[in-house]
């Protein structure tokens, strides 16, 4: 992985004064445009063809004769799929409806911890059963009379009860049906939704009465389910199953077509504020109270008539490894859906210094190769004479990173935060360019030919050959004949990007050293 950098003693650097710039003329429309048969084009695939005819003369292993030889990246579709309908997991705190959710999935997937009030979003995760494909959303526990947070969790599950098409409605058989479990009762009779009865917590014989006994509750018959254990699942999703259409009547809880764009940064940043101010209502829990966010929460949001999904994320702290319980699985989750996106918007709170925290976030997108904003939260705040300082500060606390495109927010308010579209448009359009071989060779020619690699030990390394081996991010092999040195790579990486563009992705650039072949 490279990353910009100050050129090393003895490396090329920009200000080099050698007349013209390498390729001034070549614009980053250009650098992924098909053959269009100009006299440029022609000269880049003559300029192909020779320095492949060259290459005979060097010893290659199949894998490098495949990479050469493959034809242009055929970039995915992203066609978004018909709403898959939607199964929505309710009931009190402390039920067990993470762990019902986990059973289901057949993973870890939401955040556990036994004792109440863990999970707060409503949070979808796309599941099957017996070949049927589904939505299975969890929600955070139903309380009557609560405010604050209380509040807005029970507020988002009423919201999950609405948008979905069926209700999986978790009761502890241990306790039976309590008032809080009649509140819920008489709501979901409101909602008009068809209901399938858990009775969770069953795990023996013994506890079937205990079942039983929610017969009460005039939802039909109880399921006795273990969610620890397992017991009773494969029945209580089969009766979900009839419960469940075929088609979904709301196709907005389907995380799947659009791009991904995760939220990221420390705790208390702003992530939650943002996306409900994007998505122009109250998708996501937020709270004064860190940490508020803990599972990953997928929300399909229209911009500008363009589909994306706006992952929230619960907020890295800065020593993963020292945090327990409910956060450190958030933690990890969190860790994942970077892995899952394809842009993260980093958020950065202007009111304070740029900290190892947030650079540590900034490194693990980098890191797992996805396209990159950063935005400064809080910018509103700011004092008008303090904003040109500010600046110089940013762009010192951020030169290992200068290709990310930066935009000035305000979640609270909603300022700016139309900015961040085209900045994540140029960042997912630089994620998945693709520069042609023979383009990618003139540039490499031309490079060379002004500022070649520095001598060492009496040697000096020569290109023979490149070419982009994938994008998404951009990677590109270069076949030489001794090895670059890094900052060398860094050069041929910040030329890359002034003539292409690339804004907002990270660029990986591998050397593969190949010898003469014996006569």
């Amino acid at each position: 992985m490279t990353t910009p950098d100050q050129a090393q003693p003895g490396t090329p650097d920009e200000t080099d004064a050698v007349g013209q710039p390498v390729d001034g003329t070549t614009t980053t429309a250009e650098a992924g445009s098909p053959t269009d048969g100009s006299p440029d084009t022609v000269d880049d695939e003559a300029r192909e063809r020779a320095l492949r005819a060259g290459l005979e003369d060097y010893e290659l292993e199949d894998t490098d004769l495949a990479l050469i030889d493959a034809d242009d990246l055929d970039l995915e579709d992203h066609e978004p799929e018909a709403p898959l309908p939607v199964l929505a997991v309710v009931g009190r705190p402390n039920v067990g409806k993470s762990t019902l959710v986990n059973r289901i999935l057949g993973r870890r997937e939401a955040v556990v911890e036994d004792k109440p009030g863990v999970t707060r979003d409503r949070v979808s995760y796309p599941a099957d059963w017996a070949g049927r494909r589904f939505t299975l959303v969890d929600t955070g526990g139903w309380e009557v009379d609560v405010a604050g947070l209380e509040w807005k969790v029970a507020e988002q599950a009423e919201v999950a009860i609405s948008l979905a098409d069926a209700v999986l409605f978790v009761v502890d058989a241990t306790v039976g049906a309590t008032a809080t479990d009649e509140r819920v009762v008489r709501l979901l009779r409101e909602s008009g939704k068809p209901v399938v009865l858990c009775a969770n917590k069953v795990d023996g014989q013994s506890g079937e009465a205990d079942a039983a006994s929610l017969w009460s509750l005039g939802l039909g018959e109880p399921h006795p389910v273990s969610a620890l254990h397992g017991r009773g699942t494969g029945d209580l999703l089969d009766a979900a199953m009839k419960a469940l259409p075929t088609e979904s009547e709301h196709g907005e809880l389907r995380p799947t077509g659009p791009r991904r764009v995760a939220l990221i940064g420390r705790p208390n940043v702003g992530k939650s504020s943002l996306l409900n101010k994007i998505a122009g209502a109250e998708r996501v829990v937020v709270d004064e109270t860190a940490g508020t966010t803990r599972d990953p929460v997928d929300e399909l949001v229209e911009i500008k008539g363009v589909p994306y999904v706006l992952v929230d994320t619960a907020g890295i702290r800065r020593r993963v490894h020292q945090t327990k319980g409910a956060d450190f699985y958030a933690s990890l989750r969190t860790q994942a859906a970077i892995e899952k996106a394809e842009l993260a918007v980093v958020l950065v709170d202007a009111s304070v210094s740029l900290t190892e925290q947030d650079t540590r976030v900034i490194s693990q997108v980098v890191d797992a190769g996805r396209a990159l904003v950063i935005a400064y939260n809080k910018w509103d705040l700011m004092d008008e004479d303090r904003r040109p300082f500010l600046e110089r500060e940013i762009e010192k606390d951020l030169v290992q990173v200068t290709w990310a495109p930066r935009v000035n927010v305000s979640a609270r308010t909603g300022w700016h935060t139309d900015r961040l579209v085209p900045a994540m448009e140029r960042a997912l359009d630089s994620w998945d360019m693709r520069i042609p071989t023979g383009r990618l060779n003139a540039f490499l020619g031309e490079l060379v030919a002004a500022h070649p690699h520095p001598l060492r030990g009496g040697k000096q390394p020569r290109i023979l050959f490149a070419t982009q081996a994938s994008t998404r991010p951009p990677r590109f092999v270069v076949f030489a004949t001794g090895f670059l040195e890094a900052g060398y790579r860094r050069f041929i990486e910040r030329r890359l990007r002034e003539t292409f563009g690339f804004e907002g992705t990270p660029i990986e650039i591998s050397v593969r050293v190949r010898e003469k072949r014996k006569r």
